[in-house]
């Protein structure tokens, strides 16, 4: 079955007009490195082909000429024509992304060895989310919540004690949650439920001989109230990113958003309103006998905010492309590149093309748009359709890959492994009457 989808996937990139790869690299449970190669695609109706398009084991190295060579084999086993690759998306690891030897370096010299344009290069969005996360220094209350949390559930008799404790206090939660970083959502979840359990986690640790004092810390409640709060934005600003087949501009405009939040949240915190910071406002409303420390939350908000600006500075780079995109009835015809002048007048003044755009996804509004008229405006949608916003594919894709390979099957081979993750992630159907057709029955005697 993985081999017909394969063979489906060969025919369906024939027919795309333009394309974009997301890489990412890790190992498997025998240390073998995986590159996982992801294609998405639109062909001239506008139909978006997101699939794996391969998985190359690497045994030696992983620069960026090794990960370079593992794509060129994709590109020649697939018939892609490297014209048609308009953009990378990536982790923003140095093989990846170094000017000189990284993979997206080599596939520049590839396009110029056939006189095509450079791709965009795109490090993938969800990555930096979770690297600005990083820079949410109360050090002070994680190391104090995780020694904690570590003291309970490393050992089996606290733990069950633990459980049996809150499950006679009959709270709202009968464990506390472990804290595992390479999981981003990790430490929202922890922090919360700590902050709900507090006093009980206190009277445990107490009951065990072991001194925490700062549990009782109204300071130090204070910082874990706002991380919290904070850390919980940031989780529901990373689930927005998450999920296959977002566009570009999607991804761009819950960015955009999120740091509007973070500048009223900056502005508002200030002035000490919490009112979108629902733990610090509830422990505000106990008139704690320690004052808030507004000086160490500003830093934290503000330190947040320069490391957005820092990490997202390259959505910046192709922000007319995206507005022509998104909305082309809205951008000034004037500031566009000429090639579009002429078609935006046309559009811009046809009623019943803006109602369409207003009433349907965006890229069946392209697709309505008649091809004579209108061949560099869907031209250039045709293209920017294509980008992945970031390697969620590949990310959900290794998960897979870890429940698939895992030590009592660390023999699998790589072409079995390709073959499933391709069964496990693909949006196409074997066709399983050509695969039978192609089976001789044994007749019963």
């Amino acid at each position: 079955m993985g081999e017909n989808l394969n063979l489906q996937l060969q025919n369906s990139s024939k027919k795309l007009c333009y394309f974009s790869l997301a890489l990412d690299e890790s190992n498997d449970v025998r240390d073998s490195a995986q590159l996982l190669i992801f294609i998405r695609g639109t062909n001239d109706s506008f139909e978006v082909t997101e699939e794996l398009a391969a998985l190359k084991s690497t045994k030696g190295t992983t620069t960026g000429e090794d990960i370079h060579e593992k794509v060129c084999q994709t590109m020649n086993d697939l018939e892609l024509d490297w014209g048609k690759l308009f953009s990378v998306t990536t982790d923003g690891a140095p093989s990846v992304v170094g000017s000189v030897k990284g993979v997206v370096a080599h596939i520049n010299k590839e396009m110029d060895k056939h006189s095509h344009s450079h791709p965009i290069a795109i490090r993938r969005i969800i990555h930096q989310q979770a690297l600005c996360c990083k820079s949410l220094k109360l050090d002070s209350v994680m190391k104090i919540v995780l020694s904690c949390v570590n003291f309970i559930r490393a050992h089996a008799l606290n733990h069950r004690q633990c459980q049996e404790f809150l499950s006679e206090l009959d709270v709202a939660y009968e464990d506390i949650l472990y804290h595992t970083e390479v999981r981003w959502l990790s430490r929202g979840r922890v922090l919360k439920r700590f902050y709900d359990l507090l006093p009980q986690v206190y009277d445990f640790v107490l009951s065990k001989n072991k001194e925490v004092p700062e549990l009782k810390g109204a300071e130090w409640k204070w910082h874990l109230a706002f991380l919290t709060d904070v850390t919980e934005l940031l989780n529901n600003f990373n689930v927005q990113l998450q999920g296959k087949g977002k566009l570009i501009c999607d991804m761009y405009s819950h960015v955009k958003a999120f740091q509007v939040k973070l500048d009223l949240l900056i502005n508002q915190v200030k002035e000490e309103n919490f009112c979108h910071l629902p733990t610090t406002q509830n422990l505000s409303a106990e008139k704690p006998a320690v004052a808030f420390p507004n000086k160490t939350c500003m830093d934290v908000l503000e330190t947040l905010q320069k490391e957005f600006q820092i990490r997202f500075k390259e959505l910046h780079l192709h922000k007319q492309d995206r507005r022509l995109f998104w909305n082309p009835f809205s951008v000034d015809i004037e500031t566009v590149d000429p090639i579009y002048q002429m078609e935006l007048a046309e559009l811009q003044t046809c009623d019943s093309l803006k109602d369409a755009f207003q009433s349907r996804s965006l890229t069946n509004s392209y697709a309505s748009l008649p091809s004579e008229t209108y061949h560099n405006l869907r031209n250039h949608g045709l293209k920017i359709a294509t980008i992945f916003g970031s390697t969620y594919v590949c990310e959900q894709t290794f998960s897979r890959m870890k429940h698939l390979k895992f030590p009592i099957r660390s023999r699998l081979t790589d072409e079995h492994l390709h073959h499933l993750l391709r069964l496990a992630v693909t949006n196409m159907e074997p066709n399983i009457d050509h695969l039978i057709s192609q089976k001789q029955a044994h007749s019963s005697h």
